[in-house]
């Protein structure tokens, strides 16, 4: 179920996309504006996205198999950073092509149509990202999330390329084209900063975020548990859990294991399909004196 969630969400961003990109690049050459292109290329890297999380997603949802004992979770997280990196380049290329507007000068045409397809796909957008952010919240898909930034952004660029071109069309300044796209580009370039950097860190196998961790230790504190070397990571959508309980050295095995396996069932009940590895560790006896 939660795989047929995230492959359906990752489709509907794939359709969504394909769509206004037709629409997009057809309206642009058509007004030759070059703040309508750009944004055609930033809904192409949505594409991409999407693409890339949609793949992504059906390789993480595999099970653990020999030559990946911990899962495939981390193809999310490599998605992530592939997309930051296809962002910057599209947000230079915005860059020099209005920049070579502004020195040359150009003409724009069939406003109206155009501001009638930004808003549109604004509001396809708003739709289609609300989806998939909810769908990753509801999975923890590094993927879906990425897409659904991309999307998210789109958005806004979208209203302010479409208040662009009003401004264009009611006080007849055609220089404003190039200056919007350029905006665009920054606004770009900040929303892939973001994404390389939350999507690069679990790759170093990065612990829980700081709410993630007081749950962890609200659940040992609880039950008094005596522990140390808790490690925590994440992969994709997977989480892991290590750590060396204390116990003491007249306790059992079998009341030992009971207890960790308590342990393990509150932590996934909060963490669902949380992985979790405790070592059970006697504690030394107290020293002796010297008479």
């Amino acid at each position: 179920m939660k795989h047929q969630a995230k492959t359906g969400a990752a489709a509907l961003s794939i359709l969504s996309n394909s769509l206004l990109i037709t629409l997009k690049i057809i309206v642009g050459i058509l007004s030759g504006s070059v703040s309508i292109i750009s944004e055609a290329i930033h809904s192409t890297l949505d594409l991409v996205a999407a693409i890339i999380a949609f793949i992504s997603v059906r390789i993480s949802d595999n099970p653990p198999d020999k030559n990946h004992p911990y899962g495939h979770g981390k193809i999310e997280n490599v998605s992530g950073v592939v997309e930051a990196l296809l962002i910057l380049v599209a947000a230079a290329w915005i860059i020099y092509e209005a920049v070579s507007k502004l020195r040359h000068g150009s003409e724009v045409r069939a406003l109206p149509l155009g501001m009638a397809v930004m808003l549109a796909s604004g509001v396809v957008n708003l739709f289609v990202s609300r989806v998939l952010y909810r769908t990753a919240r509801a999975t923890g898909s590094m993927a879906l999330e990425a897409d659904a930034l991309h999307l998210k952004a789109d958005v806004i660029t979208s209203f302010g390329v479409a208040a662009g071109l009003a401004c264009i069309w009611f006080l007849k300044l055609p220089w404003l084209d190039p200056i919007i796209a350029m905006l665009v580009a920054v606004f770009i370039l900040r929303e892939s900063v973001q994404l390389l950097l939350k999507a690069f860190a679990p790759l170093l196998d990065r612990g829980f975020d700081r709410e993630e961790l007081r749950q962890v230790e609200e659940v040992l504190n609880r039950h008094r548990v005596n522990y140390h070397k808790l490690r925590t990571r994440r992969s994709g959508t997977y989480r892991f859990i290590d750590l060396h309980v204390l116990f003491a050295r007249d306790a059992t095995l079998v009341s030992a294991h009971d207890f960790t396996d308590l342990l393990k069932a509150e932590l996934q009940a909060i963490f669902p399909g949380i992985d979790v590895t405790m070592h059970m560790e006697p504690v030394a006896p107290p020293r002796k004196k010297k008479q």
